[in-house]
């Protein structure tokens, strides 16, 4: 009998030894599960704060996009006025070349007429460049707000 009790407490020990191995275990494992759910957290709010900045800079870029359309707009308007001006500088030049009459003004104001057409061509040029970067750069936002919805789709299918 005492043999028996020996036994059965040195499996008593043993299995204590055992269920404080498994308990330590546990509580390491209960650890890191609090752990990856506080790293899942920040990453969470991380990526939230992510996508806003994203659709923040959106905005940005389209209202850059808009201004620059409405300044294209009003540019175009200006070059067609400016073209119209120069055609009639050139009427004039030639109505007052076949009348030998004030042909110095004529080509003076032909000049003008041609330096703000030069100008107003520049700045158009320049402006529908902005433009195009504009949209080229609406481009990448949308592409990148495109990966970042895969991205929280293979999140959520991970989980």
């Amino acid at each position: 009998l005492k043999e028996e009790n020996a036994v059965l407490r040195n499996k008593i020990n043993k299995l204590q030894i055992l269920s404080e191995t498994q308990a330590d275990k546990m509580r390491k494992l209960e650890k890191k599960l609090e752990e990856n759910k506080i790293k899942e957290e920040k990453e969470a709010q991380d990526l939230e704060a992510m996508v806003q900045h994203v659709e923040q800079n959106l905005q940005l870029m389209t209202k850059r996009a808009a201004k620059a359309e409405n300044s294209t707009a009003k540019l175009r308007q200006e070059n067609a006025q400016l073209q119209a001006e120069l055609r009639n500088s050139r009427l004039e030049n030639e109505a007052l070349r076949a009348g030998q009459a004030g042909l110095a003004a004529a080509k003076q104001n032909a000049e003008v007429a041609l330096q703000h057409l030069l100008q107003v061509t520049t700045s158009s040029r320049a402006s529908i460049r902005q433009l195009l970067s504009g949209a080229e750069s609406l481009q990448l936002v949308a592409d990148l707000l495109k990966s970042i919805d895969r991205i929280s789709e293979v999140s959520e299918d991970g989980q």
